[in-house]
């Protein structure tokens, strides 16, 4: 009887599980989980959930009988300490499990500060987990003062949060501008101005230089030798892969676990998605950071699992909301080398095309669906409409499909 071991309870995790049986995978399965809840979105931890808009269940992706119901073995609370490649185990604290094919699913931990400069003051709080969130809002109350160190989608959706509660947020972002390394100016402009409308004082190239307070969080010291005060942090600085386990067990490493386009890692009995896997992309390696490829991944891999031989080639979407502004971005940007602009219907609506000589790489859509969906079919068809064609308002999108 085949074993599959899944290490990780999370979006990839639990798609892979799930995938699996909707292929009629009839052998024993084991999902294993750090966390005390079942798998669980995360987007809607710092939004939704912490607004107090969404309750715990309605985090759950399935319902907690789904795994039960589907003979699937969910250990949660459960840690691993340990992968033999050779024994074909893993060892956990309860338990040594042995495994014909292991799917690591391990995602990634957020960058924290370091201690020597406050790091570890009570009040800093970083964003990725159910514990980070509930932790966070106590103080996520109307009249505190926040600062929010990082300009990324992360620490902007904070401060939307924070700032639509009453808080006073300070934001500083190192980079000359907010959402440098993944967005264009524009798109940093359009957030820039957004976020000062509704109060928050964002600070760009200027970074952190000390945390103040004894034992808890106090204030701050910046590179500019500023001093703000702060009741308390939020740290959104990026993220890092999961690979100690992977590492440990002598397994490949390469910005995340190595794997080939099947999904596998070195070992072959051994396979890996999600956050944090590393994998062919274009004409080098790459990762992505998303829930969809969290779930077409593990799916691609579950697939593979039972036989498939697929590769896995992604389709990049992503999204965030930021106040009532729905960010929709579809494609790769990287390598662009010109923004074509289409405003919206609407004041305050627009997109931003991303064009590397003339082809279309990827879209920013602004509360604007229909430019969204009609770039997202267009990347994924490999077409390349002209620049005049996007730019002109009176162009009708979806023709640009047929042409």
């Amino acid at each position: 009887m085949t074993k599959v071991v899944v290490i990780g309870a999370g979006q990839a995790g639990s798609s892979c599980v799930a995938k699996l049986r909707n292929e009629g995978f009839d052998s024993e399965i084991t999902l294993i989980g750090e966390e005390s809840a079942p798998p669980y979105q995360r987007p809607p931890l710092s939004k939704k959930y912490l607004l107090g808009e969404m309750d715990l269940e309605r985090l759950y992706l399935r319902p907690e009988s789904f795994y039960s119901d589907n003979a699937i073995d969910l250990r949660l609370s459960e840690t691993v300490s340990a992968i033999d490649p050779a024994a074909k185990t893993v060892t956990t604290v309860n338990d040594v499990l042995s495994y014909d094919h292991l799917v690591l699913t391990t995602g990634s931990s957020p960058r924290r500060l370091p201690a020597s400069i406050g790091g570890a003051l009570q009040g800093v709080h970083v964003v990725r987990d159910l514990s980070d969130v509930d932790a966070m809002a106590p103080d996520v109350v109307e009249g505190a003062r926040c600062l929010i160190v990082g300009g990324g989608y992360i620490g902007l959706e904070a401060a939307a949060v924070a700032a639509s509660k009453g808080v006073k947020v300070t934001l500083v972002e190192m980079a000359d501008r907010i959402l440098q390394r993944v967005a264009a100016p524009e798109t940093s402009t359009y957030f820039r101005d957004l976020h000062r409308s509704h109060g928050v004082d964002i600070r760009e190239g200027v970074g952190l230089e000390t945390l103040l307070g004894e034992t808890r969080v106090t204030g701050a010291r910046l590179s500019d030798g500023t001093k703000i005060e702060a009741d308390f942090v939020i740290v959104g600085v990026g993220i890092t892969p999961a690979t100690a386990l992977a590492e440990a067990a002598g397994l490949d490493i390469d910005n995340g676990i190595k794997t080939n386009a099947l999904g596998q890692t070195s070992d072959a009995s051994i396979w890996a998605a999600g956050d944090c896997a590393s994998f062919p992309l274009g004409d080098g390696r790459g990762r992505l950071e998303s829930v969809p490829n969290a779930i077409d991944m593990a799916e691609c891999v579950a697939a593979n699992i039972m036989g498939g031989e697929k590769a896995y080639v992604p389709q990049p979407w992503f999204w965030s909301d930021q106040y009532d502004v729905k960010l929709q971005i579809a494609g790769l940007n990287t390598g662009y080398d010109r923004i074509i602009t289409r405003p919206g219907d609407t004041d305050g609506n627009v997109s931003f095309w991303y064009y590397r000589g003339d082809t279309l790489l990827a879209v920013d859509a602004m509360n604007e669906p229909r430019a969204y969906m009609v770039g997202k079919r267009l990347i994924d068809m490999g077409k390349s409409p002209s620049s005049d064609a996007i730019s002109n308002p009176e162009t009708e999108l979806k023709t640009l499909l047929k042409a």
